[in-house]
C-alpha cells in the first residue's frame, strides 16, 4: 500500500456527512441503497429546487420538478423512498469532480423509475450506462421468470470530461473460447454492460456474514475503470465495507459511511491490518 493513502470509515448519518465534503473532490462514488421491496418507507419527504449550473440541462427547478412529479404520482411508495434518495444524489453531483462518475446499484424494482429521474436530475447526456449484474444462486420461483440480476445506473459528472478506461478492468472467460484464438482465450474478454459473476458464496472465504454484501469482483471492475491510482473513492451505504477493500487493493483512497453499528463492526475486522481512521 502507498504510505500516504488515506482510509477513512464515518459512522453517521450520510446526508449530513455528505453535506461536509468538497465541492468536486471525489472522483467515483457507488452506492448500494436498501432496496425499496414493497415495504412502507417511513423517512420523511425532501423538496430541493436547484438555480441554473452553466449550461446544464439536470438540476434546474421547474423542468426537474415537473419529471418528478409526473413519475412519482404512478408509485406511492416509491415516493416516499425518491425524497430519501434524492437529497443524498444532490450531494453526490455537487461532489463529484468533473471525471467523475457515479454507480447508483438497485433493485429491478426501482431502476425504471430511478432512471427517468436521474436522468431529468443529472441531465439525460450524463448517463452512460445501464448495468446489469447477472447471478444464479438461490430459489428459482416457478410462477414467473426467477429474478436473477441487479441493475447498476452509471452517470457522469461532466459528459465531456469523464474518465473511463475499460482496457484496466479484470477481464473475463470467453463463452465461446472455440470461436477465438488461443492467445484471446488466455488474454479474457473485455467486459460488456452485462456482467455474470456470482454473489458472494455463504460459504466463501470473501464472506463477512454482513447480509447484503457485494461481491469484489464487481467493485473491482467498477473502481478499475472509472478511477485511477489515488484517487478517492466514496460509498455512503458501505454496508460491509467491499468498496473499501476493493479500492484498497487496488491503491485508491476511499470515504465509506454508514450509521449501522454492525456494518462498522464488520468493517473493524475487515480493515484490521490497514490504516483506516474510524470516526463518528
Amino acid at each position: 500500500m502507498q504510505n500516504n493513502s488515506n482510509y477513512q470509515v464515518i459512522q453517521g448519518d450520510n446526508l449530513a456527512v455528505l453535506q461536509s465534503i468538497a465541492d468536486a473532490s471525489i472522483q467515483l462514488i457507488y452506492v448500494d441503497p436498501p432496496f425499496n421491496t414493497g415495504r412502507v418507507q417511513t423517512r420523511g419527504s425532501s423538496t430541493t429546487t436547484r438555480t441554473e449550473t452553466g449550461n446544464r440541462i439536470g438540476f434546474k427547478g421547474q423542468r426537474y420538478e415537473i419529471v418528478k412529479d409526473t413519475v412519482l404520482s404512478y408509485d406511492d411508495e416509491f415516493k416516499d423512498y425518491w425524497s430519501f434518495l434524492e437529497p443524498r444524489l444532490e450531494e453526490a453531483w455537487r461532489i463529484l469532480k468533473d471525471t467523475g462518475t457515479l454507480y447508483l446499484h438497485l433493485d429491478y424494482r426501482e431502476s425504471h423509475y430511478a432512471k427517468v429521474l436521474l436522468d431529468a436530475l443529472f441531465g439525460r447526456e450524463c448517463f452512460l450506462n445501464e448495468i446489469i449484474w447477472a447471478y444464479d444462486y438461490g430459489g428459482k420461483a416457478k410462477s414467473r421468470w426467477p429474478a436473477k440480476h441487479d441493475t447498476i445506473l452509471v452517470y457522469v459528472k461532466n459528459p465531456e470530461q469523464y474518465y473511463f478506461n475499460n482496457e484496466n478492468v479484470d477481464r473475463e472467460p470467453y463463452m465461446a473460447p472455440g470461436l477465438v484464438t488461443p492467445e484471446k482465450v488466455a488474454k479474457g474478454k473485455l467486459p460488456t454492460d452485462v456482467w455474470w459473476h456470482t454473489i458472494v458464496s455463504p460459504t466463501g472465504k470473501e464472506k463477512t456474514g454482513y447480509p447484503t454484501q457485494k461481491p469484489l469482483g464487481i467493485l473491482r471492475r467498477i473502481i478499475q475503470a472509472s478511477s485511477k491510482e489515488g484517487d478517492t473513492v466514496l460509498d455512503f451505504f458501505a454496508g460491509s465495507g467491499t468498496t473499501g477493500h476493493a479500492a484498497a487493493s487496488l491503491g485508491r483512497n476511499f470515504i465509506l459511511i454508514d450509521q449501522n453499528p454492525e456494518a462498522i463492526q464488520v468493517m473493524k475486522e475487515r480493515f484490521s491490518a490497514l490504516p483506516v481512521s474510524f470516526e463518528s
